[in-house]
């Protein structure tokens, strides 16, 4: 019996019981089968055994029988197309109703609604993507934001800093200054390390080494439920998921709001050019994927504000806007002008090559000796087996594949830290030392000394050489710095490259070929050399 003010009463048995109720029905309705059997009952359908053979007038019976059947599927076809019609003729009337409610006038006015805001939302996805929407969104960044976080490459520091940007956080006084250093994971720790002492004479730097296995929160809570019933956990302790840094960084904010004292939240900005780890690094210190990342360069279309503690928020911006002017290589790894179409993929592989010894090109891909860059292009596409119809190499596609590389957080190249001591010309003493000011610089050299001992580096044998080409220049306003060109000599000695380069691709024909007059040889016996003539009288005596 089920007790009052309890859970429902369970259907569950035992086997036995079980087995005799199903033993029950099975004779039961074998005793029906039986009785039936007896009565004459059955449950079969007689097939129509159709028109005997033998019976007179079979054609005509037949042919009378077929015509039936068509005539019934003709008149459900009839019925069925009637109401077709009806429904048709149904909405025909409710649509001119309509129409005849609402004029002319009305109507035009509901088209042309339409059109401007498709049009509106066509220039918004594309306005977007345009350069001083992203200038604005920058400069919008660095106007909200209390302190600024300039993200540079560890593998190319000089080359991701952009002078413009220091100089207008410079101009403001209530403003600091803070370098992260991050993709220290593709350095050789050597290299970190004298990088880290050269920018730390101008502003404090953070070693930061990001998570590449972030996940969201509805994933995050998914895994969170199958471990519940789990006695254990086994935390992914893989060098993709480990992070360095991330500890360091918000230790650092946080004295640093304690001596703001400030009653709203401390609204740090992270900047930088395309690529170089701002969204990773937010996420990193979030714990959660909160920013879009990927290989494709510029995701960050506008500023997005994410709250790291309650009183710290992080506000990320999109890339930095290079300017024209910079060289070709800077163009190439900073800019987005191959996204944009101003550059062809294979024009920015052959410039990062230049940058390079083709020994080390050769031992990181494992290609053979090559003349040029679509030569070694054609070699890696064969490598990894991109290949078009009839076994041509995709050339394309192994442009795209190395310079995603070179871009994003795989590949591992280092530049060389300048010898020549000492601040740049535009940066003084006193503006150094005001922004060293609020920073607990004693929780910064411990944490980065921990992230070094923690991280796992690579050998300087196995990563290549990149010849850095300075700090690469910024734009922050579009119309405030009309876009210049390189210099004439610039471009001059890039153009005798690029047309040396061409000449040793195009195969020679015959046109291009010096002719010689021909001249006429004696080629007689007499004239060959004795050395090699073959002499008949010392094998047929």
């Amino acid at each position: 019996m089920k007790r009052p003010k309890l859970k429902k009463a369970s259907k569950r048995v035992s086997c036995s019981k079980r087995y005799k109720i199903e033993k029950k029905v099975r004779e039961h309705h074998k005793k029906l089968r039986k009785d039936a059997k007896k009565k004459g009952v059955t449950k079969r359908v007689k097939k129509d055994p159709g028109v005997p053979s033998i019976a007179p007038f079979k054609e005509e019976v037949l042919r009378e029988a077929e015509q039936r059947r068509l005539k019934l599927e003709a008149e459900k076809e009839k019925k069925k197309q009637e109401k077709k019609e009806g429904r048709a003729n149904k909405r025909k009337k409710e649509k001119d109703a309509a129409s005849k409610e609402a004029g002319p006038e009305v109507k035009k006015a509901r088209t042309d609604k339409a059109e401007k805001l498709s049009a509106k939302r066509a220039a918004l996805n594309l306005n977007r993507s345009s350069k001083p929407c992203l200038c604005s969104e920058l400069n919008k960044v660095i106007n909200e934001s209390s302190v600024i976080l300039e993200v540079l490459d560890a593998r190319d520091p000089l080359g991701s800093r952009c002078p413009q940007l220091e100089e207008a956080v410079l101009q403001r006084q209530d403003k600091k200054l803070l370098f992260v250093l991050t993709k220290i994971d593709l350095v050789p720790k050597e290299n970190v390390e004298r990088w880290i002492q050269y920018l730390q004479q101008e502003f404090p730097v953070v070693a930061f080494k990001a998570s590449a296995q972030i996940v969201n929160k509805a994933v995050q809570q998914k895994k969170r439920k199958k471990r519940i019933t789990a006695s254990l956990e086994v935390p992914d302790m893989s060098r993709a998921a480990a992070s360095f840094g991330n500890t360091c960084l918000l230790r650092l904010l946080e004295s640093r709001l304690a001596t703001t004292q400030s009653e709203g939240a401390l609204k740090v900005g992270v900047v930088g050019f395309p690529n170089v780890g701002k969204s990773s690094l937010i996420n990193t210190v979030k714990g959660l994927r909160v920013c879009g990342v990927g290989l494709k360069r510029g995701m960050t279309k506008s500023m997005q504000d994410v709250s790291v503690l309650k009183n710290l928020k992080l506000l990320d911006s999109p890339g930095i806007v290079a300017s024209p002017s910079n060289p070709p290589a800077s163009l190439a790894l900073r800019s987005l002008r191959v996204e944009e179409g101003e550059e062809n993929v294979l024009e920015a592989v052959r410039t990062l090559l230049k940058q390079c010894d083709s020994t080390q090109i050769m031992l990181q891909y494992n290609v053979p000796n090559f003349r040029n860059s679509l030569e070694f292009l054609t070699l890696f596409a064969k490598k990894r087996s991109y290949l078009l119809k009839g076994g041509q190499a995709n050339v394309e596609k192994a442009a795209t594949t190395v310079l995603d590389e070179w871009t994003g957080a795989k590949l591992s190249y280092h530049s060389k830290v300048p010898e020549t001591p000492g601040l740049p010309s535009d940066l003084t003493d006193a503006a150094v030392a005001e922004m060293r000011e609020g920073w607990n610089l004693q929780i910064l050299k411990t944490g980065n000394q921990e992230t070094l001992k923690g991280v796992k580096f690579p050998n300087k044998a196995s990563s290549m050489a990149f010849i850095s080409q300075g700090p690469t220049a910024g734009l922050l306003s579009v119309t405030a710095a009309p876009e210049e060109k390189p210099a004439p000599a610039a471009l001059e000695t890039q153009k005798l490259e690029d047309i040396n380069e061409d000449l040793e691709q195009k195969p020679k024909n015959k046109q291009s070929r010096v002719q010689f007059r021909t001249v006429p040889v004696d080629i007689s016996i007499s004239t060959l050399p004795t050395d090699d003539a073959y002499d008949f009288n010392t094998d047929f005596k």
